[in-house]
């Protein structure tokens, strides 16, 4: 198959959705498929040399949305190339422009949710919200509505988006997310990284990984590190990741006040043999997330065995706690705290048992070539076998059925 992959950027900073189709895409590719990318970046921007398919994008935008009056067109007149367009993410122009352009093509169209239709914003941004609804009903429900297959990567994600928005249809599918296998040399990766920061030889490192947003609950991982470091001086917390908006400075101000500053490091974004290294030299990762639709580095780390300390607001929680491959708790201080305290309270039999576990569940659960084996099955029989869910009020529903 011939697949067109859409994303508002493929800017690596932008998190799970571009690391994902990254690594399917190179998965497809092996596969046999052939993996093309449009996205609304500027074509002078220097991480799209590095992606691994032919980009062809279509800014600059001078807008949050994205916009760009390229896109439609360009779509309109290239889809016939492709055998099905995958949409990732919600909320920027670039799916409104597929629906434009496909809608009534016979070029079938999907999306991936990413999780952002977690209910979880509604809640935390409620005059976005209001925003969002100016433009759901022209814009983003059609995009759903007449989409081969609204693609979610576990239930609770399915289940929790039905509750943002009333007006809501889409034919539902369940596809799981997946991460690509970690390198096997593990000594080196973990040597390369201590030598790149050798203060962090012979510690303890509990290790967060990922974009440093308030969604990610990084101010509460302080806070609880806080609250346990005195039980073991040689624990250090490594909160590692892009700082979209600038929170760092405010983050290293709170580590200051609870007086563990020297105990916490904040390098940026780590990539390659750094990222993984990162993953060898740690002793847990940790992931206290108000809303986290499947969390790549999640899967990453059970790859690399590491245990994952994770909170009931990570889609992935139910498989990871059955599992026995971490810990699951609330998404609060008290929670990341609990923990915390759970893992540095284990021996070190039932830490090397859920270390065991962490890999099994990976391998048995998140591959990437489970998710592709699920995606290349929904493309090959174009999607018509999903669920569709209508969320309508009453009297919207009751006016628009037949009179009899």
């Amino acid at each position: 198959m011939k697949i067109l992959h859409l994303l508002a950027s493929i800017d690596p900073r932008a998190g799970g959705p571009v690391e994902g189709v990254r690594r399917s895409g190179a998965a497809m590719q092996d596969a046999g498929h052939q993996i093309e990318v449009a996205t609304c970046d500027a074509p002078g921007d220097a991480y799209l040399a590095a992606f691994p398919f032919p980009v062809h994008a279509f800014g600059p935008v001078n807008s949050r949305y994205s916009y760009s009056a390229q896109l439609a067109p360009w779509l309109v007149a290239n889809a016939n190339r492709f055998d099905a367009v995958i949409v990732h993410g919600l909320w920027q122009y670039h799916g409104f422009a597929a629906w434009k352009a496909l809608h009534k093509s016979g070029v079938p169209y999907y999306v991936y949710v990413h999780g952002m239709l977690d209910p979880w914003f509604k809640q935390a941004y409620p005059l976005k919200h209001l925003k969002k609804w100016l433009y759901w009903p022209w814009a983003e429900y059609r995009v759903l509505r007449d989409a081969r297959a609204v693609i979610y990567t576990t239930e609770e994600e399915r289940a929790r988006a039905r509750q943002s928005f009333w007006l809501y249809r889409a034919h539902e599918q369940i596809v799981p997310y997946g991460a690509t296998v970690p390198p096997l040399e593990a000594a080196p990766l973990r040597e390369a990284f201590l030598q790149a920061v050798p203060g962090l030889r012979g510690k303890r490192i509990v290790l967060f990984l990922g974009r440093i947003h308030v969604k990610k609950g990084c101010d509460l991982l302080i806070d609880a590190f806080a609250r346990v470091a005195s039980r073991d001086p040689s624990l250090h917390l490594m909160i590692a990741g892009p700082d979209e908006t600038g929170w760092v400075a405010s983050l290293r101000a709170q580590a200051q006040a609870a007086g563990i500053a020297h105990r916490i490091s904040l390098p940026g974004m780590l990539q390659g043999d750094l990222k993984w290294g990162a993953f060898h030299a740690s002793d847990v990762f940790i992931l206290p997330s108000h809303q986290e639709n499947f969390g790549v580095a999640v899967a990453e780390a059970l790859g690399c065995g590491l245990p994952a300390l994770i909170s009931d607001k990570v889609n992935v929680w139910r498989e990871i706690e059955a599992d026995g491959a971490g810990m699951v708790a609330a998404d609060t201080v008290d929670g990341t705290e609990k923990n915390l305290v759970r893992w540095l309270e284990l021996d070190d039999s039932t830490r090397a048992t859920m270390r065991a576990q962490a890999t099994r569940t990976f391998e048995a659960r998140f591959r990437v070539e489970t998710m592709v084996s699920a995606l290349t099955a929904l493309l090959e029989t174009k999607g018509g076998a999903g669920e569709t869910r209508e969320s309508t009020p009453p009297t919207l529903r009751e006016a628009t059925q037949p009179s009899r």
